[in-house]
């Protein structure tokens, strides 16, 4: 139990489609991650390369509209044009005029100006800055990008001089954009990762489906079935572990035969002297006239016979097992016919038990193809023969015991019922266990009725035990019927 538990805190004992779904998918996932943050970086570099083509444009399209007057500077930006800049309030476009430097001219006053010691004329330099909103006074500092551009003029008569032409956008748009652009790839993106996270999975079960068909093949052996495991289409890693279950199975397969020769040999061995000890305890008992000596010499005999019949069951067990039975050959036979004899047989015997037994045979009497059945004709009869012997045993003297054949849809069920004291519920479920007795005041072994369950089983059929109407006990035998069609020339 420990091992077991052990196994199970194994990192193997996991599912190993989990295991390999999540080894395969991590790494996409972290990918995909990997992919959406490169994306937005990216597409957050190319907006902002746009928008600040747009400011430097926008910028020398603004310087051009300023000409130099003796005066001074004349600007010719109309009012429609300031209209349709600053019309879109959630795309904020500033503006600024000043010269020198610092005297405000014309468009957003206070912007901020660059600090640049030495600027370059006809340069365009961006920058980064925070403008206060004057609708939103109590509202944090709104984030822009600006572009300052500085251009020598000279008014008419006057000597030259400088300007500062400062353009600037909200950054809220630049963000949104990138963030549209992000959805955009991460949509297709995100379909591709599930699309391909069911291939992954189609393939994991597509690999791991030869160790499904070994499952398959293990379940679907019975207890008594150690053939070996059919691997020659199966990968190399899968028949690795076949071929280590199937010489466990070969280990175990050795050993059972092994326990079961000895069950054989050693009830081969005991039946000559238990019935040669049986039979010499009658002849003592024909000779003896002591009282003390004849009691104890009938129980004597009553032991010798209760050990014969233990092996004779014992044989009978080994013979029923699922290697013996593979080795006789089934036939065809008509299960109906043999209740009737094997029923005569035992007349005689139910008549010195005091029970009255017969075979019930239903009007009309039904054709032999009704209840045929395909096995082995001496371990059905021994099986047979077991329910009899434990109705007529149990049920008590002045009791009737019934056999029965009759045709079930597709099976044929022999039964035989008695009027006796019957079973409880949990005795009827136990009385197939080996050596499990209801009573222990017979001379029964405890053996018969699990001899009847291991031929039938053999025979691929069912038993179970019922309780009768109005009383009683009901052991229901039930084969698969043959049809004639599958009767071949040589058995019919």
């Amino acid at each position: 139990m420990n091992g077991l538990r052990h196994l199970a805190r194994l990192p193997g004992a996991r599912s190993l489609h989990r295991q390999l779904l999540l080894w395969l998918l991590l790494p996409q996932v972290v990918l995909w991650l990997a992919a959406a943050g490169f994306t937005y970086k990216l597409a957050g570099h190319y907006v902002q390369e746009a928008i600040d083509a747009s400011l430097v444009q926008a910028s020398r399209a603004l310087a051009r509209q300023i000409k130099p007057t003796a005066t001074g500077l004349y600007i010719d930006f109309p009012r429609s044009a300031q209209e349709i800049l600053e019309a879109d309030p959630s795309d904020r476009v500033l503006y600024a005029v000043s010269s020198p430097p610092g005297q405000f001219l014309i468009g957003t006053p206070n912007l901020p100006v660059p600090d640049i010691p030495e600027p370059r004329l006809g340069e365009p330099y961006h920058y980064d800055s925070l403008l206060p909103d004057p609708a939103r006074t109590e509202a944090a500092p709104e984030p822009v990008r600006m572009v300052a551009l500085y251009l020598p003029f000279a008014a008419e008569g006057a000597s030259g001089g400088m300007m500062l032409v400062q353009v600037g956008r909200s950054r809220a748009n630049r963000e949104e954009l990138a963030r549209r652009i992000l959805m955009d790839t991460a949509l297709p993106l995100s379909a591709l990762v599930v699309l391909m996270t069911l291939i992954v999975w189609a393939g994991i079960r597509a690999g791991l489906q030869p160790l499904d068909q070994l499952q398959q093949q293990v379940q679907g052996q019975t207890a008594n079935d150690l053939a070996p495991i059919e691997i020659e289409a199966a990968p190399p890693e899968v028949r690795s572990l076949a071929r280590a279950i199937n010489t466990l199975l070969g280990e175990v397969q050795h050993s059972v035969a092994a326990q079961r020769r000895f069950i054989s040999d050693a009830a081969h061995q005991l039946r000559t002297p238990l019935a040669g000890l049986k039979s010499q305890t009658e002849l003592a008992l024909r000779e003896a006239t002591e009282p003390a000596l004849r009691a104890r010499l009938e129980r004597v005999h009553e032991s010798a016979a209760r050990s014969a019949h233990l092996v004779n069951q014992l044989l009978t067990l080994a013979r029923a097992e699922p290697e013996s039975a593979s080795r006789q050959d089934r036939a065809v036979l008509d299960l109906a016919r043999l209740a009737r004899e094997l029923t005569a047989e035992w007349v005689p015997r139910a008549l010195a038990a005091g029970v009255d037994l017969g075979y019930d045979e239903p009007e009309p009497a039904p054709p032999p193809e009704d209840t045929q059945v395909e096995g082995i004709a001496l371990l059905l009869r021994e099986a047979l023969h077991n329910l009899i012997d434990n109705a007529v045993r149990y049920a008590g003297a002045g009791r009737v015991v019934t056999v029965r054949v009759r045709r079930c849809a597709a099976q044929v069920c022999m039964e035989v019922e008695d009027d006796g004291p019957g079973l409880s519920e949990a005795d009827r479920e136990r009385m197939f266990e080996r050596f499990a007795r209801a009573r222990h005041d017979g001379s029964g072994c405890g053996l018969g009725l699990a001899i009847v369950r291991e031929i039938v089983e053999r025979h691929a059929g069912q038993v179970r035990l019922l309780p009768a109407t109005p009383r009683g006990l009901l052991a229901r035998a039930c084969l698969p019927h043959v049809a004639p069609a599958r009767v071949s020339p040589e058995r019919s």
